[in-house]
């Protein structure tokens, strides 16, 4: 309460409105799975879109474990999560190196002194780090402005690597220093001239200084920033090149290369959309550019010089990639390790906290599916294979459960009969978690030919769009699956009378409807949760209500905040109610909200407890529509 201390008028807010809990989002997904490319750790990257997809994780194309290539059944998943009707998309990338001394990471070596004193890299382990790099040398225009007996370089900025040239006197000396060559600028106020000036700086520290405003009197003499301009070239189904421009050398300069390729950089957005790297010991520009040069082709005559490299240099033309002097480096060795195991999907924590996995996806709240496409692929076949999709299956459930507002997609394993389907589903027991048969067939587009691939990528975007068109409440069945060719298996009426009652979600081809998903239970023994929309719609009431009521924390805990909670939550369920999501004709049939002493005893008071009761009547799908028809004669009445 205000204190009122002196006489006066006092104006005070007050709210009048009552708390309102706001529906959570539950068509977000999160896909853990091997890709192509991609940082192995760290936060997940948020896809809106799959050219996200292919731009960070490495594309559609196909992925080689010992020099075998299968198919990228991850890149599948994302592409018919987001043709489906997804929207939002996390992907935590799962990764195993083949060797303790073999990581992965694709490199090129320029060579020059000392060895690996330039190395380009890419910035991640991965088959789709194996890609060109185009390093362009590019020489500006003479800077240097001479005006009453003082040099000024106009334009210049502090640590730009320039190059000095005389072509009218070649032999010009300035003192006993011959003044072309290259150099790099420290930015330096002249106490002589009173203006800020810059000092040029050698390769070699020890060499001597030369002072801006002291480059006068010399016919001809030019100052010349020199840049360069990179371009990474995937491999790949890749739309365009990747360009940067006008980059300058010294490590000290705001737009170095060793900056703008960074191989620990500090921000987010340079870890997950500059795949190259460039390492260096080298501490100033004109040994970085020196060496650069040494590594150009030398052509039909000796190798030149750096100088006159940079001497016979023609004007940049007008796009600066066709530059004369250019350097290409294909990186090699990058792989993509072997097949990950369930430890790869669970995921770790580094020493700096950056976790991988399924465990990073702990640290995000607006996930409600997750599921690992591709991971029950070879699931039937003894050996390290089936070890793996049973234990991620296992992993993906927990993780669901742990989290509790989420439900896990899973695959059936690949070329599974409806017999061996059903021993499968035998193991497995949640709540959380909803089986998906048989795998779907489509055109992959980077070979243009038939494959199949996994369920859980369509089912995902099926979730999402579903509940964006109608809402989390209404079963995600009987929606046509897009991209579909054909299915793995056709299932027909008589084998999903089997499989339905044991929570084996089937797809199937029905007349008049298409590819649909043909099924929505979950795989678990408690009658009471079988059903996914039901789920899915507790786990958004309880995520909703949980994340609406965190003002009552702290708040004191009598009759005037259980009030307010009570109507909090009422009014929340009543437009639940009024929108159709609830079973009743009335709110009282729908729905019961309680929050007084008959839900608290002196116990719970006295250890700062609030125990708000919650009763809700849910919508169940209509999975047998039946209609009973008879023969009427005139004097039948109904029964």
């Amino acid at each position: 309460m205000p204190e009122y201390l002196a006489p006066g008028v006092y104006a005070e807010e007050v709210s009048f409105r009552q708390k309102t809990i706001e529906g959570v989002s539950t068509s977000t997904a999160g896909f853990v799975g091997a890709t192509r490319f991609g940082p192995v750790s760290g936060p997940p990257a948020l896809l809106t879109s799959f050219l996200d997809f292919e731009r960070i994780y490495g594309g559609i194309d196909p992925l080689r474990y010992a020099g075998v290539s299968t198919t990228n059944h991850l890149a599948h998943g994302v592409r018919a999560f987001f043709e489906n009707g997804g929207r939002r998309l996390y992907v935590a990338r799962a990764f195993d190196k083949a060797s303790d001394t073999d990581l992965g990471v694709a490199a090129f070596d320029l060579g020059g002194s000392p060895p690996g004193g330039f190395v380009l890299k890419a910035r991640h382990p991965g088959s789709a780090g194996n890609f060109a790099v185009t390093i362009s040398v590019t020489v500006g225009p003479n800077i240097l402005v001479q005006s009453d007996g003082i040099g000024v370089l106009s334009g210049a900025l502090p640590y730009d690597t320039v190059y000095l040239t005389d072509k009218k006197a070649t032999s010009a000396k300035l003192g006993t220093r011959d003044i072309e060559g290259t150099y790099w600028l420290e930015p330096f106020f002249d106490p002589t001239t009173n203006l800020d000036t810059f000092k040029l700086h050698a390769a070699d520290p020890n060499a001597a200084e030369l002072l801006a405003s002291n480059l006068v009197g010399v016919a001809g003499l030019g100052v010349h920033v020199v840049t360069a301009n990179v371009t990474v070239s995937r491999l790949g189904r890749f739309v365009a090149d990747e360009f940067w421009g006008g980059l300058a050398f010294h490590p000290e300069h705001p737009q170095a290369l060793t900056r703008v390729f960074d191989p620990t950089p500090v921000d987010r957005s340079t870890s997950l959309f500059v795949p190259l790297a460039i390492d260096t010991p080298l501490t100033n520009g004109p040994e970085i550019l020196e060496l650069i040069l040494e590594a150009l082709p030398p052509g039909d005559a000796s190798p030149p010089t750096p100088g006159q490299l940079l001497e016979n240099h023609t004007p940049p033309v007008a796009d600066p990639r066709q530059a004369p002097l250019q350097l290409l480096a294909l990186l090699t060795h990058g792989n993509d390790g072997k097949l990950p195991d369930g430890d790869a999907y669970r995921g770790d924590a580094d020493a700096a906290g950056n976790k991988s996995g399924l465990l990073a996806f702990e640290d995000l709240d607006d996930i409600s599916i997750v599921a690992a496409p591709g991971s029950s692929l070879g699931g039937l076949v003894d050996g390290p294979t089936n070890l793996t999709a049973r234990d991620v299956q296992d992993a993906l459930l927990g993780h669901a459960e742990r989290m509790r507002y989420r439900i896990a997609v899973l695959d059936s394993p690949n070329g599974a009969l409806p017999d061996q389907i059903r021993t499968w589903r035998g193991r497995l027991n949640s709540k959380y978690g909803a089986l998906y048969y048989p795998w779907v067939r489509v055109v992959d587009p980077y070979t243009e030919q038939e494959i199949i691939t996994p369920p859980s990528g369509f089912v995902a975007g099926i979730y999402a769009r579903s509940d964006v068109l109608r809402g989390v409440h209404k079963a995600p069945a009987n929606e046509p699956v897009r991209l579909a060719l054909d299915f793995e298996f056709l299932i027909n009426r008589g084998q999903q009378e089997v499989l339905n009652p044991e929570g084996i979600n089937c797809l199937r081809l029905i007349d008049q409807a298409g590819l649909v998903v043909w099924g929505a239970r979950t795989v678990t023994s408690d009658p009471e949760w079988k059903y996914v929309n039901l789920r899915r719609y507790f786990a958004f009431l309880e995520h909703s209500i949980d994340r609406g009521s965190t003002w009552a924390v702290f708040e004191p805990n009598g009759p005037d905040l259980w009030a307010n909670v009570r109507r909090t939550v009422e009014d929340f369920l009543f437009n639940e109610f009024k929108v159709g999501h609830l079973l009743g004709t009335t709110p009282e049939e729908a729905y019961f909200v309680a929050c007084d002493r008959s839900t608290m005893t002196q116990n719970d008071l006295d250890n700062g407890r609030l125990v708000c009761l919650v009763g809700v009547s849910p919508l169940r799908p209509a999975e047998f529509v039946i209609f009973r028809i008879g023969q009427k004669t005139l004097e039948a009445t109904r029964r």
